[in-house]
């Protein structure tokens, strides 16, 4: 959710949202951010519903980036002659398909309801009309929420649950778990992680708190009501457990289609929907899988495309059902394409930019490399500060039509 900071620039924010366990006293009026990195949706049916009920009415979902196209992906699956993992490209463009179609659901069934799409996925992908120094090529991250913040006007980092504390939880919480994701297996193989529904469990304690700072649960809720929620789940679901058979049946469990309406028949779909992004062009599925020729694994791009497709279905879905519900989808997919107009601003885009572990991730005390501004990706799955900005900037003023829906977050902050 790097992106979100940016955002919060944007919206005037003078200081970043604080994490939920950070976020204490009346600072949780000023809101609060729950991410966790790789946690995911599932443990998970009718969650989609609990960030409306606590009030939260503008929400902007960021769809999958391409995560075929991470230097972890790369090494990993291999291209097979691609640019990145296409088979990891094609789940996340499934997945984004679905979370941008929510968006339309949950405006139109949740009264007072914004939500908006913001396509990561898209935003990955080179632009004809833009120079190589402003649009990367391929992946760009779909968790933008600190570029997003700073955007929105805050100057300083939206603080974690674990440190948010008082009043600081006013001014937002990050719940973000790394390798997290909407199942609640996804990402054990890497350790401790936060599932989506352990980040609405957070969620509900920040609520508590902040009824509690206020000292009415009405003041709490009015305050809620005001706040941007920004929700980017899905990628981890295929990095680290639908593509890895070896450690999760899903892949033998279900087709590809399946998986996509399970993540959201079973998960939250809240706020600003990001999808999953160009999964199959990441270091990671390049390395591991092979493109076939291809620049990219066109097997997992195809699977997050049917993601991402339920997703944005879902969108539509929810604020149609969700009474003053307000979502959006980010097509963090379609932006991770390239754009012939728009040059890519990175010569690396295969590898990552630090020493990495045998899981992809960077070496503990190991110095990275000195121009990081030439690198898509610091690891073999996430990308670099310039990419989050690239992304962040597209889902709070949408270059394309295709970027967000059904609007971009400044719109969004705006009703």
């Amino acid at each position: 959710m790097v992106s979100l900071l940016t955002a919060a620039e944007l919206l005037g924010f003078a200081t970043y949202i604080p994490s939920f366990a950070n976020a204490t006293g009346s600072d949780i009026l000023k809101g609060v951010n729950y991410a966790s990195g790789s946690a995911g949706i599932r443990e998970e049916t009718g969650k989609h519903l609990t960030l409306y009920s606590h009030g939260a009415r503008k929400i902007a979902l960021f769809g999958a980036g391409l995560i075929g196209c991470t230097p972890h992906a790369l090494s990993v699956h291999g291209t097979n002659g691609s640019a990145c993992v296409d088979e990891m490209n094609d789940a996340v463009a499934l997945f984004n398909g679905e979370l941008k179609s929510l968006v339309d659901q949950l405006n139109a069934d949740l009264p007072g309801a914004k939500l908006i799409y913001v396509n990561t996925f898209g935003m990955g992908k080179p632009l004809e009309s833009s120079p190589p120094r402003t649009i990367p090529r391929t992946f760009l991250n779909f968790y933008c929420l600190l570029t997003a913040a700073e955007l929105l006007g805050f100057a300083t980092y939206i603080p974690s649950f674990a440190n948010a504390t008082g009043s600081d939880i006013l001014k937002g919480v990050n719940y973000a778990s790394g390798s997290a994701g909407i199942r609640e297996e996804t990402g054990k193989h890497l350790g401790i992680r936060f599932s989506l529904d352990q980040q609405f469990q957070h969620h509900n304690l920040t609520v508590s708190r902040t009824a509690k700072i206020l000292e009415f649960n009405q003041a709490a809720t009015e305050h809620l009501n005001k706040c941007i929620y920004s929700v980017g789940m899905g990628s981890n679901d295929y990095i680290n457990n639908y593509f890895m058979p070896s450690l999760y049946p899903t892949s033998r469990t279900y087709t590809k289609e399946e998986y996509a309406k399970t993540l959201y028949s079973h998960g939250a779909r809240k706020i600003a929907l990001f999808g999953a992004g160009l999964i199959g062009c990441t270091p990671h599925a390049l390395s591991v899988h092979g493109t076939n020729g291809s620049a990219c694994v066109d097997e997992m791009n195809d699977a997050v495309a049917l993601f991402n497709g339920e997703l944005k279905s879902l969108v539509d879905q929810l604020n149609a059902d969700l009474p003053g519900a307000k979502l959006i989808y980010v097509n963090t997919f379609g932006m991770g394409k390239p754009l012939e107009s728009s040059p890519p601003p990175f010569t690396v885009l295969n590898v990552g930019c630090c020493k990495l572990r045998k899981d992809g991730q960077c070496m503990i005390s190991q110095p990275p490399c000195q121009n990081r501004s030439n690198y898509a990706f610091y690891d073999s799955f996430h990308p670099t500060e310039v990419a989050n900005k690239i992304t962040a900037h597209r889902s709070y003023n949408a270059f394309l039509p295709s970027d967000t829906y059904p609007i971009d977050i400044s719109h969004l902050a705006q009703l």
